[in-house]
């Protein structure tokens, strides 16, 4: 892929006394039979990258010409760029790999020391690599290759969960690590399921569900049934974690904002010999009863600055599910802002959070 730039020039159809400078780049692709890949069903990858960037695309043969402000025009090449690599290489591109490359090439322009896009790290398992889809996931994966401990704290949406399991299953397939423990606090978000009929292990399943879900993307089935059977992958609730020291072991804890301080304190000083530890969770859905304090929200407070410990936080604009949740996300976080701003005028003697906030997480659970 070739690229040529054309010259600099106002857009005619902005308002006159304020014309932003317009640039045209036009890509020349050298492998006809990628371009419909490239370009998705009907030309929805450009018409992806045209509403999300606000540029515009135009396609002549192998000739691909983008117009737009200077800074999305740059955004746009990479992106493009970004894709064409991962065709090139025999890889898929469809919509999550188009909203991936645009986060990625929006992370380079401001400056990222992690990028250049060919660059960015990778978790690999025998199933394929599993590359980032935002700057904020690529330094979390990169924590996660070199720190013993990290914690993961964001939105539900981020990739958390799915890359601490990624990497754990990598860990385990190359043998340097003896076994996998996922567990998460049996906590119910709103819902009462011990009616349920069935033995313990019947009524905590739903709880550790999206351990096993993100187990299967990793690994086939029969050998995640094969090795849970040989107890080198473990999933269970925290209570069971008690007592025990994990040795060679790769250990996550996810839910973590619904943990008690004793909890999480009891799992942190699990670890063993040659071990290394993940926490993720998202603070503002803590399931905890009101007035419980929130484990992951005073280990924060606690473990600041401990020499080992690397924390990777996520914010609304690096979730990676569909487009809608990073609404959805923004939304209540405005939402909880505005009644934490009108609950301080009702009461302005209550405590303020480091952020200046009042009356917000006067308990650590947020509630």
């Amino acid at each position: 892929m070739s690229t040529t730039t054309l010259a600099i020039r106002p857009d005619p159809r902005a308002p006159r006394g304020d014309l932003p400078a317009s640039r045209s780049v036009t890509l020349n692709f050298d492998d006809n039979a990628l371009l419909p890949l490239l370009y998705g069903e009907h030309d929805r990858n450009l018409a992806r990258i045209e509403m999300r960037l606000g540029v515009r695309l135009g396609s002549r043969g192998n000739r691909l010409t983008i117009t737009g402000t200077p800074e999305r025009t740059e955004v746009a090449e990479a992106a493009l760029a970004d894709l064409w690599r991962r065709l090139q290489k025999g890889e898929h591109v469809g919509t999550a790999e188009v909203e991936a490359a645009m986060r990625m090439a929006e992370g380079e322009q401001e400056g990222d020391p992690r990028l250049p896009l060919q660059d960015i790290p990778a978790i690999r398992t025998r199933k394929g690599a599993i590359a980032p889809r935002s700057p904020a996931q690529a330094a979390y994966m990169e924590m996660l290759a070199r720190s013993e401990m990290v914690f993961g704290i964001g939105p539900a949406g981020t990739g958390k969960t799915y890359l601490a399991v990624a990497q754990g299953v990598a860990l385990l397939q190359a043998g340097r690590v003896d076994r996998i423990v996922l567990s998460r606090p049996a906590v119910e978000a709103g819902e009462r399921l011990g009616f349920l009929p069935g033995d313990l292990k019947e009524k905590v399943d739903p709880y550790l569900r999206p351990l096993y879900d993100a187990l299967h993307d990793m690994m086939p089935a029969e050998q995640v049934a094969r090795r849970m059977a040989a107890g080198e992958i473990e999933v269970a609730p925290l209570a069971f974690m008690r007592g025990r020291t994990l040795a060679h072991c790769y250990a996550i804890l996810d839910e973590a904002q619904n943990t008690t301080p004793a909890q999480m304190k009891m799992f942190l000083t699990r670890m063993g010999e040659g071990s290394r530890m993940v926490v993720t969770g998202d603070p503002t859905q803590v399931d905890l009863p009101p007035g419980q304090a929130s484990g992951l929200h005073e280990a924060l407070n606690i473990l600041d600055g401990v020499d080992g410990i690397a924390v990777a936080r996520f914010a609304e604009r690096d979730v990676v599910r569909h487009p809608l949740v990073a609404r959805i996300v923004a939304a209540y976080g405005r939402a909880d802002a505005g009644s934490a701003y009108g609950r301080a005028d009702a009461a302005p003697s209550r405590p303020r959070d480091g952020r200046g906030r009042a009356g917000v997480e006067k308990d650590g659970t947020g509630k």
